[in-house]
């Protein structure tokens, strides 16, 4: 069996290739080898110049990746990827190739990986302690060929371990999840997820929360971002030391524990989470003829809204329920423009305030009615959800239209009044993301 073993150095943030080593390795001796700097096009850094000491000085003159692709294609040709961390190295030289207009696929092995299963016991698997702790003498560290030569003695003498032939050919296997996992992270934590709803977090080594997410299946989402190229995932994946989780039993209790969590945490790879949320508000004004409009604008414009919604679309389809509901005219109630009588596709049951059909006291009794209506949302609510196991259901409360928290509670519990609940409750705080979440639910009660 032919390996390569390979390592490269880049810019940092943008990821391009600045050098590469490989040293093509039949399991026995080095056959060949190919070392060079390659001009990222793109800025080196001055802290990765510290790092590595490679500099833009440095790779000005240096063969670009399309003028060095070839030779990696050739020295690889056949052989086995191999690196420490592979999915860094491979998904670098990968990305490179996609630049370029060309397809990069080899098999893998990651000597972390490796190294956790055939040789344990050790605090740290990085390349400089555990060279360190084997006595492996590793010279010009984060430079690509002092790097990949050291990576080479250390991948023949995870050759030379009892069981090295079984584990390879696991790893190998193209179902195998090895391949696949943070290189730090045991593969007992990934094995430990459950395939049910609820969050998970993702955590660095000093045990703190980079991310947290939520699923349907905790187990399918977690692995799903070990095969994702995003450089946000790569990031998160290189960084990932342990995995932990909560079970929710549905969706909806997932979502408001997931907020939760991230408000908590703000984990640095939740960035998402911390945008403004556009809001839309409906609200009523009069005009100079005493006619009641219904209207809308954008949440901050509107000091005292009727009722808020989160997207355009939602709100104007509420709107037409509400004019269906109590005749009103869709040219007042805004959802035709610039027309002189009303003539929407799906509303005619406009009583004609439109066409002078109909006295402005009697519409606007009606638009009132129908303020009081949505006004009214604002209720108290208990909504039912699965529970995170067979003899148990889920609650989310709701008072006055604010979100109070959600609880879990045994089917054999006997609750005769909503109050009855507040001792299962877990009080959550209510937020725009959380209203967000939740809106839909209380408008379709």
């Amino acid at each position: 069996m032919i390996y390569t073993i390979i390592d490269v150095e880049t810019t940092g943030k943008t990821n391009r290739m600045t050098e590469i080593s490989v040293f093509r390795y039949n399991g026995e001796t080095v056959v060949d080898e190919f070392t060079s700097l390659v001009n990222p096009n793109s800025f080196i850094p001055q802290h990765i110049t510290a790092l590595t000491g490679i500099d833009n000085a440095m790779v000005a003159d240096s063969p670009s990746f399309e003028d060095v692709a070839q030779n990696i294609l050739d020295i690889t040709e056949g052989a086995i990827f191999v690196a420490h961390n592979v999915n860094f190295d491979y998904n670098v030289i990968q990305g490179e190739f996609k630049r370029i207009g060309r397809e990069f696929t080899r098999k893998k092995l990651c000597t972390v990986r490796l190294s956790r299963r055939l040789i344990p016991g050790h605090r740290s698997y990085s390349l400089g302690k555990i060279c360190k702790a084997l006595d492996i003498n590793l010279v010009d560290r984060h430079r690509a060929r002092g790097d990949a030569e050291a990576t080479v003695i250390l991948f023949e003498l995870l050759l030379q371990q009892p069981n090295a032939a079984e584990v390879f050919k696991e790893f190998l296997n193209k179902n195998s999840r090895e391949a696949t996992l943070p290189p730090n992270l045991p593969k007992e934590k990934f094995e430990a997820l459950p395939s049910t709803p609820g969050i998970y977090y993702f955590k660095d080594k000093k045990g703190t929360v980079i991310y947290v997410g939520k699923a349907k299946n905790i187990k399918k989402r977690v692995l799903s971002h070990f095969y994702s190229k995003t450089k946000k995932s790569l990031e998160m994946v290189r960084e990932t030391r342990d995995l932990d989780f909560e079970i929710s039993g549905s969706e909806l209790i997932a979502l408001l524990m997931e907020d939760a969590a991230i408000k908590h945490h703000f984990p640095i790879y939740n960035k998402v989470a911390k945008r403004t949320i556009q809001t839309f508000a409906i609200f009523s004004y009069e005009d100079r003829k005493g006619v009641l409009h219904l209207a809308s604008n954008k949440g901050r414009l509107v000091p005292n809204p009727i009722l808020t919604f989160f997207n355009i679309r939602d709100l104007r389809s509420y709107m037409e329920k509400i004019c269906a509901k109590f005749n009103l005219c869709p040219k007042y109630c805004h959802l035709q423009e610039s027309v002189s009588e009303c003539s929407h596709y799906s509303i005619k049951n406009c009583n004609g305030i439109c066409k002078n059909e109909e006295s402005v006291e009697d519409y606007n009794n009606r638009v009132l009615e129908a303020i009081h209506d949505m006004s009214h949302q604002k209720n108290d609510l208990i909504f039912k959800e699965k529970g995170r196991h067979g003899n148990e259901e889920a609650f989310v409360m709701i008072k006055e239209g604010q979100y109070l928290g959600y609880g879990f509670i045994d089917k054999d519990e006997q609750i005769n009044h909503i109050d009855d609940l507040n001792t299962f409750l877990i009080p959550q705080k209510n937020s725009v993301d959380i209203q967000k979440i939740l809106r839909p639910l209380m408008l379709g009660c």
